[in-house]
């Protein structure tokens, strides 16, 4: 019943990936819109990394072959 629960690590990372995206991609450009600190602005490729990130995980979590149990 467990295994039926298990999800990949990627698929996990991904999950991991995105919540941090979140904050460093549209907090910055919150921050910079409501503050004016223009150097908020350099943290916005963080989030833009992160989202990338997280679709590459979910990419690979979800098509990577299933490992052949024998």
């Amino acid at each position: 019943m467990a295994e039926a629960h298990d999800e990949p690590a990627g698929i996990r990372r991904a999950g991991w990936l995105f919540v941090a995206g979140v904050p460093l991609f549209s907090g910055s450009l919150y921050l910079l819109a409501v503050t004016g600190v223009r150097a908020l602005g350099a943290i916005t490729p963080l989030g833009g990394l992160a989202f990338i990130g997280g679709w590459a995980a979910l990419a690979y979590g979800v098509w990577r072959p299933e490992s052949v149990q024998g």
